[in-house]
């Protein structure tokens, strides 16, 4: 099996689709309103200073494990951590489907909205009007399902194609035309007259906004910007040769997050600031408050379908990695071909997240606790499970299985024996305590 087994065709590939995986929609429409939300660069400044210390470990721990166990998450905590072990990994393959059960509605919105600016639909200025219209695309089944279905076949299709033939391909073209795109958009922004009260208030320290509250934001972003905790890194990290080191690999994948995640923030907050609208709009800052921006623009349709373009890449790259998460698990422990996982498998998810798709309309009403299903999945994947499967791989990497996971860390470079130990003991006992502060702020 592990002869068979698919591999990176180059470094620069796995480090641009692991790239990919952790930037996702988070760079582009999370982030922004997370710093909006949190006083801007009292968020900012922590967010990048844990990406490079606890995520950074927890992040090499994972694709450690996916190396050495060259298998899905349940093969390698098998092979790693005996079979109790390899039943946890369940808990890895589950997150990772549900989680794309309902990122793929917020897949669709984009490919929605993406349509809607070529068209020339869609901008005005009124936020009312502009909140009216997403309610149209949301709550509207036919077009809701429709829009979350073609994302899955798009999905579906790069996955099908393998590892190097589909989402390293897909990664070496996307990744580098999401950073051109975002620069491009950022440049028109930064001439917008008051953008640079928007860099401001993202790069200039203020000390009285910093609240608790931000730096446990920082904390929960750094672990979903990472893509940690549901094995997708690990499964990543499982097609690796033995030649690649995985410390340097995960500072230039913990460097590239930053950097989309800085890009995002640079594309939206300048002209949020330069037109007078609200930073702290929340979710609705891509959906609502930037077409409005657009309206206001000179050229502004031409900037939304490159705005739409860049969140629509970023959403792609990232939801292959999730698909590959079940699709490597039924390939390596039922022996499944890549086609019948990956059609199985999106079947699945059409089906699942159909109820993501219509909690914004038919199923809006039904609420257990005060959650619709699309709540109900978000809240359980992102504060719990995600952050228990990240807890499990830095307990088997460190306490458990050490002895078998070091020769593979450094493939063909030598580190120090004491880069090693701080390395270890950062896994053992730091990323512990950010995974369950994670846990505990968001219960």
């Amino acid at each position: 099996m592990q002869e068979a087994r698919s591999t990176w065709g180059s470094r620069l590939g796995f480090v641009l689709a692991s790239a990919g995986a952790a930037v996702g929609l988070g760079a582009i429409w999370k982030f922004p309103y997370l710093v909006g939300s949190n006083g801007g660069s009292v968020f900012l400044f922590p967010f990048i200073i844990m990406t490079f210390t606890l995520g950074l470990v927890l992040l090499i721990a994972e694709l450690t494990i996916g190396r050495a166990g060259a298998g899905s998450i349940v093969t390698a905590f098998r092979k790693l951590g005996g079979k109790y072990w390899g039943r946890a990994g369940y808990l890895g393959v589950v997150t990772g489907f549900f989680v794309l059960s309902f990122y793929s509605a917020i897949g669709g919105w984009t490919i929605a909205y993406f349509v809607n600016a070529c068209l020339g639909s869609g901008l005005v200025s009124d936020q009312a009007q502009l909140g009216a219209h997403f309610a149209s695309i949301s709550a509207d089944p036919v077009l809701a399902i429709g829009y979350q279905a073609l994302f899955l076949i798009i999905t579906a299709w790069v996955v099908a194609y393998g590892v190097s033939s589909g989402i390293e391909r897909l990664s070496k073209v996307l990744m580098p035309l999401l950073f051109v795109l975002m620069i491009i958009l950022i440049i028109r922004t930064l001439f917008l007259p008051g953008a640079t009260e928007g860099l401001r208030y993202l790069f200039s320290w203020n000390p009285e906004a910093f609240s608790v509250d931000a730096l446990l934001s920082a904390m929960g972003f750094t672990f979903f910007s990472l893509c940690l905790g549901s094995g997708c890194m690990l499964t990543y990290g499982s097609y690796l040769d033995s030649k690649v080191d995985l410390i340097g690999s995960s500072a230039w994948i913990a460097f590239l997050t930053i950097l989309s995640s800085l890009l995002g923030a640079l594309m939206v907050m300048p002209p949020v600031f330069a037109f007078g609208l609200d930073p702290t709009a929340g979710p609705g800052l891509t959906f609502v408050t930037m077409p409005a921006i657009f309206a206001q623009m000179p050229f502004g349709n031409l900037f939304a379908i490159l705005f739409y373009a860049c969140l629509l890449v970023a959403a792609i790259t990232s939801s292959v990695s999730m698909l590959e998460i079940d699709v490597a698990f039924l390939h390596d422990e039922w022996k499944w071909s890549r086609p019948k996982a990956v059609v199985v498998t999106s079947v699945g998810l059409a089906f699942v997240g159909a109820f993501s798709a219509l909690s914004f309309g038919p199923l809006a009403d039904y609420k257990w606790l005060g959650r619709t299903f699309f709540d109900w999945i978000d809240y359980i994947t992102s504060n719990l499970c995600l952050p228990i499967g990240g807890l499990m791989i830095a307990i088997l990497a460190s306490w458990l299985a050490w002895d078998k996971v070091k020769p593979f860390i450094s493939g063909d470079k030598t580190h120090s024996e004491l880069s090693y130990k701080v390395l270890r003991w950062s896994i053992a006992i730091f990323s512990p305590i950010l995974v369950l502060t994670v846990i505990v702020t968001g219960i």
